[in-house]
């Protein structure tokens, strides 16, 4: 019997809660506790995963081959490159790190101590995703919607890295060719950072995508439209289902109108998410994962978009 696979979770709050969830219930891996600055809670999550609580990093690693680091973004870089100094793969939530430059030291670090660092761009595993790519050809535009209700949680980064940031690695993922050109506006109204925003991207094989985030709406809204010639794709990621338009061809000069409602199988994105970090740890075949060179170009990305919003906004609403 193979020896089972020791990870840890640093951060425990509103996600990594879930990060030590699930990982408890995965065959093949042993949970072997939690690290979090808040002991009260760090030591609630331990109890009910019957796992050791660690106040610091230094008592966790060299506890565990693996850890999920689901701290604020202000400290992904610090954490991360800690855990891969003392001999850790690591899952770092999206997005991988605050700038650029610190995301490009963790891949470099990554791979100097020959570990694995995969970045936690979530919604790349909801089920959705896997059953309409292959429907995909040649896009002309793409429109991405994702709205949600105010939440007192990371709101130290703007919305473009909090939320636009899934829809972004999704583009990035489709195979459009390089950026081109990019327009973006925003504003913040609730936070000290845009809080909603607008964005336009033309890409090198002349798709034009059109992006649109807020975390200040009434209501949840995750909605990706795809367009090319003869279909039309509209996609829920919160239903995890798509409806799909076709025209087909039936004679030589009649067409008709193929309508097509796809649900996806049963699957947790952030249970497939794991399973596929652990599976990659574990060299089983077929484990695919975002990596860190996927995470740092998703940044790179969105923090382009956030320096244009700046440059458009009010002088008393910049920020650094």
């Amino acid at each position: 019997m193979k020896t089972p696979l020791r990870i840890g979770v640093i951060g425990v709050g509103h996600l990594g809660q879930h990060h030590a969830r699930i990982y408890a219930g995965i065959p093949g891996v042993s949970l072997r506790g939690v690290c979090d600055l808040d002991e009260c809670r760090g030591k609630k999550i331990a109890e009910e995963r019957g796992v050791p609580f660690l106040s610091t990093l230094e008592l966790l690693i060299p506890l565990v081959d693996a850890v999920s680091v689901a701290v604020p973004t202000s400290s992904h870089f610090a954490v991360a490159a800690a855990c891969l100094r003392g001999g850790c793969h690591v899952l770092v939530e999206k997005p991988i790190t605050r700038q650029v430059d610190e995301g490009e030291q963790l891949v470099t670090l990554a791979r100097s101590v020959g570990k694995i660092l995969h970045v936690g761009h979530v919604e790349r595993f909801n089920p959705i995703i896997e059953v309409i790519r292959p429907l995909i050809d040649s896009p002309g535009f793409i429109e991405c919607h994702r709205l949600s209700p105010f939440q007192p949680r990371g709101i130290d980064v703007d919305v473009v890295r909090d939320l636009m940031i899934h829809d972004l690695d999704i583009l990035l993922s489709l195979g459009l060719g390089r950026i081109r050109e990019i327009e973006a506006r925003g504003l913040p109204v609730l936070t000290d950072f845009p809080d909603v925003a607008n964005v336009r991207i033309v890409f090198e094989q002349g798709c034009v995508a059109t992006l649109t985030a807020s975390r200040i709406s009434t209501g949840r809204l995750r909605k990706l439209r795809i367009f090319q010639t003869d279909r039309y794709i509209s996609v829920d990621f919160g239903a995890k289902e798509a409806v799909v338009n076709s025209r087909k061809k039936v004679h030589d000069k009649m067409t008709e109108i193929e309508f097509q409602q796809v649900k996806a199988p049963e699957g947790d994105a952030l249970t497939r998410e794991l399973t596929c970090f652990t599976q990659t740890i574990q060299g089983v075949n077929g484990a695919q994962g975002v990596t860190g060179e996927e995470g740092v170009e998703a940044l790179r990305v969105a923090n382009t978009v956030g320096s244009l919003i700046q440059q458009h906004m009010e002088p008393g609403h910049l920020h650094a």
